[in-house]
């Protein structure tokens, strides 16, 4: 039987191994959740009226057909039924229906989205701070949420905005960001709670890692995940939110239009003029619906555990 010297196995050249690529490994997980959510439809469906809303409300002054606030004909031009001059009729001012809702786009996804943003930067934090230091410090901190959430977040709104005649935009973002941030760091703190014990976070302390290191560069990233897609849903459950307050007169004042003022327009008249509130109606269901089906299916795409 043929057999190789010590210095013969040494001589052989080594076998090459391709290159690694950390930040193509890093990538690989949410690659393969994007071919997962590209092969939902519902999800897709979503994206695709969210992308339409969004592109409508950024270029509103070029998509809309009237400036939202004027008052043309405020005799000839009022409430007038639907038309090809007006695609969605006007309303007691004789402004356009459909310019209003555009514009209205823009001002309800807007608050949304930045509300969404706030709430998730401080249940992030908050969260990720419960989950890692864990002890006494976690129950305190788990404990001060649980009494947050059992303030009804409409009613804690409604007692806060109506203190003020006029609710600037910038504060009502905040006031709603504010008030939204307690799920969120009950999900962020859990995830911590699993990860902060994993091998590759045992490893990186023991390479002498700090906390903030350590859940800033090893564990809050493997938490993206389910934080995208409460974020997904959770810009839905605000933008019903801001209409509600709206509509009560507590939220986005006239004449600056948003969809649950432009309800409120025509809600003392909704049997005879009853285009006023349902188009803005309709973009709010819409747009729930579509933030829904992305957000299901953004989820399943990221479940890895679950497939």
């Amino acid at each position: 039987m043929p057999t190789t010297s010590t210095e013969e196995l040494f001589a052989t050249p080594a076998r090459s191994l391709p290159p690694v690529d950390p930040a193509g490994a890093a990538a690989g997980p949410w690659r393969g959740a994007v071919r997962r959510l590209r092969r939902d439809r519902s999800a897709m469906v979503g994206l695709a009226a969210l992308a339409a809303l969004a592109l409508a409300a950024v270029f509103a002054p070029l998509v809309a057909p009237y400036d939202p606030i004027d008052q043309p004909d405020i005799i000839g031009l009022k409430s007038l039924p639907p038309s090809l001059a007006h695609p969605f009729g006007t309303d007691q001012a004789s402004r356009d229906v459909l310019s209003r809702v555009i514009y209205g786009a823009r001002v309800s996804l807007g608050v949304a989205a930045l509300s969404m943003l706030v709430a998730i930067t401080m249940g992030t934090i908050y969260g990720a701070v419960a989950g890692y230091r864990g002890g006494r410090t976690d129950a305190a901190m788990m404990r001060a949420v649980d009494t947050l959430l059992s303030i009804p977040r409409i009613l804690l709104l409604i007692a806060v905005l109506s203190l003020w005649t006029r609710t600037p935009i910038p504060a009502l973002v905040l006031l709603i960001g504010f008030s939204g941030w307690f799920g969120v760091s009950r999900i962020v703190r859990a995830q911590v709670l699993s990860l902060k014990e994993r091998e590759f976070v045992v490893a990186a302390r023991a390479l002498g890692a700090s906390g903030p290191r350590l859940l800033v560069r090893h564990i809050l990233p493997n938490v993206a995940s389910p934080i995208v897609v409460a974020a997904t849903l959770g810009v839905g459950h605000v933008i019903i939110l801001e209409a509600g307050l709206s509509y009560l007169g507590l939220g986005v004042q006239p004449p600056q239009a948003s969809w649950g003022s432009i309800i409120r327009d025509g809600s003392e008249q909704v049997t005879t003029l009853w285009w006023i509130s349902l188009f803005p109606g309709l973009a709010i269901v819409l747009t729930v619906m579509a933030l829904n089906a992305l957000g299901d299916g953004m989820r399943d795409a990221l479940d890895v555990r679950g497939r």
